[in-house]
């Protein structure tokens, strides 16, 4: 039996309507708790966020969608049909993937369409490899996902189970890089099917090879995106939840928690109102969450290391790149080089590798008629790097605007209308620790049950969601950690 909260459980309240809070709401709802749900932001979704600006709608968050089977669970647990909600279209291709030497290559989530596309860009021993390829990920997902993403740990021993056995024998806890070019040679092929230990906060190079897990959720299972943006995807979740009986308190901050005797017994909002609580779930970063609201931080959340952090432009514009997908990377030459300096030496990446979204390939009513929107990303380091911001903000973004230009994007900065920018200090402002939008780094002992535990310890109804715990980063992780937060206080949900 995993540990649960103690105590009474029927009064719920959730700070943070991100992905997780609102995942955790729909489950606690549907198991007949009362449930309300404290946001700062005028709208819900946290990290997935909204910016509205001249007739443009831009994502402020993740722009990649995997396992909409997660977010179909959610609906699921209020009876509720995601596709009444949300209008998911496939991506195609997944990505566009442009490199150095001016080749590039599509990523398909279609497996015969990919052996065709690399055996017709780079050589049918390669196809061969990427089918093994696809083999061995997919095997790494389904001994993975029950016994060590979708359930809560409390203990190494918990991972004492045949599945682990079964990794084991894989190499799934060999390093990521070595295993990838064990099935591809080309190198072209190794960045597109590792890049994703990104996400994780970590290098190709440093990552097990469980993270390849990562690449099935998307280059396997699939990518898609909704009708209405990114955003689309909390808005309708919160709906579903208010339909059934969720209370949302919008534009409202919770600024302290009443405890008496190691319970949380209500929370005080800026607005002086205190909101009573049986259970108290927790969803912003969870530093920020011990920090703020728990008044006190372990030792152990004081030592945890970050991922690397990324400046975001959203740009409006009038300029159109036939050549372009819904998804591109751009990569430059240097790959191990990008990861040493963004991990390591904590500097400005030289030879940039970028991630450039193009959302209104696939929903034109995301800007005015005839215009595009972009969502630019360039990882870059976290704050424990010594860059000052507020003076490289400018000249960066510039710099930004000159690389996208010189890969292809003519004329890039005069056709520009509006622009949002987003740096490692904004994260910060917005309530990331170390300016790190993607949490806490995968590193081995940051990871399953060495990652911070979902239950408050000291706190007998303190629960935790969302990144920085279990299981860890991404919209599918997010989503499950909303169920397993639901299931430290009501059990097994179904």
């Amino acid at each position: 039996m995993t540990a649960r909260v103690k105590g009474p459980t029927q009064n719920i309240v959730i700070v943070g309507a991100g992905l997780a809070g609102l995942s955790a709401a729909l489950r606690l709802s549907g198991a007949g708790r009362n449930v309300t749900v404290i946001e700062r932001e005028a709208v819900p979704g946290g990290r997935n966020g909204l910016l509205q600006r001249d007739g443009y709608s831009f994502d402020t968050g993740p722009s990649v969608l995997t396992m909409p089977s997660l977010i179909a669970d959610a609906f699921n647990c209020v009876g509720e049909e995601m596709s009444d909600w949300l209008d998911l279209t496939p991506v195609a291709p997944l990505y566009r993937a442009f490199y150095h030497d001016g080749s590039q290559i599509d990523v398909h989530s279609n497996t015969a369409q990919m052996e065709e596309e690399i055996a017709r860009k780079v050589s049918s021993a390669e196809a061969q490899g990427y089918r093994r390829y696809v083999e061995f990920v997919t095997k790494l997902y389904k001994y993975e996902m029950n016994d060590f993403i979708d359930r809560n740990i409390d203990s190494p021993l918990d991972l004492l189970t045949p599945n682990l056995a079964r990794l084991v024998a894989l190499g799934g806890f060999r390093r990521l890089a070595p295993k990838v070019n064990q099935f591809l040679k080309d190198p072209r092929l190794q960045k597109v099917y590792s890049f994703q230990a990104m996400y994780a906060g970590v290098s190709p190079q440093q990552a097990l090879a469980i993270y390849a897990v990562i690449a099935y959720m998307d280059s396997v299972n699939g990518v898609f995106f909704p009708k209405g943006g990114m955003h689309a995807v909390p808005r309708a979740l919160a709906g579903a939840a208010q339909k059934h009986g969720v209370t949302f308190k919008y534009n409202t901050t919770a600024t302290e928690i009443d405890f008496q005797n190691g319970r949380a017994r209500a929370v005080i909002t800026d607005t002086g109102e205190r909101i009573p609580c049986d259970v108290l779930v927790l969803n912003p970063d969870l530093p920020i969450a011990w920090r703020d609201l728990l008044k006190q931080t372990p030792a152990s959340v004081r030592r945890l290391k970050y991922s690397p952090s990324c400046v975001t432009l959203l740009i409006g514009s009038n300029r159109d790149y036939s050549h372009l997908a819904h998804h591109n990377i751009h990569f430059g030459e240097s790959w191990d080089g990008v990861f040493d300096e963004l991990i390591n030496k904590k500097v400005l990446m030289t030879d940039p590798s970028v991630l450039v979204t193009i959302p209104t390939r696939d929903d034109a009513s995301l800007a005015p008629a005839g215009k595009h929107s972009y969502y630019i990303l360039f990882p870059t380091p976290n704050l424990d790097a010594k860059i000052d911001w507020e003076k490289q903000a400018g000249p960066y973004r510039d710099q930004m605007i000159q690389t996208l230009e010189s890969r292809g994007y003519t004329d890039f900065g005069d056709s520009i209308e509006v622009e949002s920018m987003t740096t490692p200090l904004d994260w910060q402002a917005r309530g990331m620790e170390r300016g790190a939008p993607f949490a806490s780094a995968h590193t081995f002992f940051q990871t399953g049950p060495f990652r911070p535990s979902n239950l408050a310890k000291g706190f007998e109804n303190v629960v935790f969601t969302g990144s920085g715990t279990q299981p860890g980063v991404g919209v599918p992780m997010v989503l499950i950690s909303g169920r397993l937060a639901a299931e430290r206080i009501v059990g097994t949900v179904k």
